[in-house]
């Protein structure tokens, strides 16, 4: 059998992982094996404390600190952590909220990987678009309604995010919009510029899937006022209102 170049200079293992939303029964299988076996897991400061609690005892905890404007570990600083644990031969998981490969900087830590000559795997997570539009009672496509789905961030490292507004604004359109709640404003002055009405439902789902999640549920008029509400990591759900079920059972946080 043929060994890798990782295999053949020692090196150890990094799997890339999503944690979920925060929920634990939000974890799959894979997941959660990784977390079992590890032997240093650098996780972001989303990841809940029910999901690291199931890390084997021989783990090394790190948090890395990744949170939208706030403190947080610079990108090349976990880098470094993650090929320096590997290059001595540890089995390491780099754990992140949601799913790695969605704003999670995955391609980054994989063209180091690659770079460097380490072995990697990738393991997807639950996204908090999905878990958010659970809570809801709603799917994020249905025929007749909308055939796509855009997933867009509201910032990036540049400042507030450009997007193809215009596409976003037309009649039945679903977009899932991370890290928005700071952006609420200037999404909602480029959105209604390019035609978005402002009875367009707009749901915000704060802390999808877990104990504390809260949702309230407005309209693209509204969305800056409802924005300034929340406290914890959100999902802006736009187009989309919650099922009257779903509703009913959330009025008393609406």
């Amino acid at each position: 059998m043929t060994q890798t170049a990782s295999e053949t200079q020692g090196f150890g293992h990094v799997t890339l992982a999503g944690a979920g939303p925060g929920a634990v029964d939000h974890l799959t299988l894979a997941v959660a094996r990784a977390l079992a076996s590890a032997d240093v897991i650098l996780h972001d400061t989303l990841v809940s404390a029910e999901v690291l609690a199931l890390a084997g005892p021989q783990a090394l905890l790190i948090e890395t600190g990744k949170t939208g404007f706030g403190a947080h570990m610079p990108q090349d600083e976990i880098i470094a952590l993650m090929l320096g644990f590997a290059r001595d031969g540890r089995n390491v998981l780099r754990l992140k909220s949601g799913d790695p490969g969605i704003f999670g900087r995955l391609g980054e830590e994989l063209d180091a990987l690659d770079a460097a000559g380490v072995a990697h795997t990738v393991l997807p997570g639950i996204t908090a678009a999905s878990a958010a539009a659970a809570s809801l009672g709603q799917s994020l496509t249905e025929r007749g309604r909308n055939k796509e789905l855009r997933i867009v961030t509201g910032h990036d490292a540049e400042g507030f995010n450009e997007a193809d507004w215009a596409s976003l604004a037309r009649p039945g359109s679903v977009a899932a919009i991370y890290m928005g709640k700071k952006a609420a404003r200037f999404l909602q002055g480029r959105l209604m510029m390019h035609g978005a009405l402002a009875t367009t439902p707009v749901t915000l789902v704060e802390n999808a899937s877990r104990a504390e999640e809260r949702v309230l549920a407005t309209t693209l008029a509204d969305l800056p006022a409802a924005a300034v509400r929340l406290e914890g990591p959100a999902v802006i759900l736009f187009g989309l209102a919650p099922r009257l079920a779903a509703a009913q059972s959330l009025e008393a946080v609406i």
